[in-house]
């Protein structure tokens, strides 16, 4: 008989797999993965983004770019460069120490050589500023090779700025309290840039009345730090509002080690000190890019 041969064709079976069996709500959902917990790892929890800072008693702390913090606990619910992940405690083994300077550069692999001093300083108002700037960019000071000296005060700044004779391959970086328009700070910088040093020599400064402000207030606690009347010592005015001693220098000296300590990175003082540092870092090594 003759005709068309008929092809036969895979039968497909739609219905082969039970479209309503246990978890078929869920099917079309991105699996949650684990991922163990590593420092600056930047992830969002709920309508909060932050990265990693830091993690005990089963919670994960979190910080955003504008230094607010949240905590959240270890296991699911996080989003990892938009996919869902549970965050679990760090592997056995795993380096403890952040992959990161406390100013948030990164640690190269390979150990740093030994860089001698350059001709080029920052210099700061007080030993206060400088045990910041040491306890913060420390380690990113000593990569590059900058001194940092504290004059105890900048009256006599033009004069101090004359005797270092800065010129091109030896700048001059100055940290300034309280560099505000109008303030007595802001004439003395004037002053020393009259006097032709403008490129050679940069001051900058904070709107902070003393260094201690430039650490978040609500890392000692406080939603802002105390308004001190400009009649009473500022530091010692402080310490009595905190509730701390303040009879002399030395109850002075033990409030402020008890403030620093609570300073660990970048992350624990105000963006205006991070940017002004970091730029004052820049300025005095740049006639020295090449030799890093």
């Amino acid at each position: 008989m003759g005709g068309a041969a008929l092809i036969a064709s895979p039968i497909v079976d739609r219905y082969a797999r039970d479209v309503l069996a246990p978890g078929w709500q869920k099917s079309h959902l991105k699996k949650t993965r684990d991922v163990p917990v590593e420092l600056d790892v930047v992830v969002e929890f709920g309508d909060f983004c932050g990265a990693v800072v830091g993690w005990e008693n089963g919670l994960v702390l979190l910080e955003d770019r504008r230094g607010k913090r949240r905590a959240a606990p270890f296991g699911p619910g996080f989003l990892l460069e938009g996919q869902p992940v549970a965050l679990r405690p760090p592997l056995r083994g795993t380096p403890a120490g952040p992959a990161y300077t406390a100013s948030g550069s990164r640690v190269s692999a390979e150990p740093a050589k030994a860089r001698v001093a350059l001709p080029s300083r920052i210099y700061v108002e007080g030993r206060h500023d400088a045990e910041l700037i040491e306890k913060v960019w420390g380690e990113d000071l000593r990569h590059v090779g900058v001194v940092v000296e504290f004059l105890g005060g900048i009256d006599d700044l033009p004069a101090i700025v004359a005797d270092f004779r800065p010129e091109p391959g030896r700048r001059l970086g100055v940290l300034v309290d309280h560099l505000v328009p109008g303030s007595k700070e802001s004439r003395i910088a004037e002053e020393v840039y009259r006097a032709g040093y403008r490129g050679t020599v940069l001051v900058a400064g904070h709107r902070f009345i003393d260094i201690w402000q430039a650490v978040r207030p609500d890392r000692i606690g406080r939603k802002a730090w105390p308004d001190v009347p400009r009649d009473i010592d500022f530091k010692k005015g402080t310490l009595a509002v905190l509730g701390l001693p303040h009879a002399d220098q030395a109850d002075v000296a033990r409030g402020w080690q008890a403030i620093l300590a609570r300073v660990t990175s970048w992350r624990d003082l105000e963006p205006q000190l991070n940017t002004v540092v970091e730029t004052l870092i820049d300025f005095v090594t740049q006639d020295h890019l090449d030799d890093a």
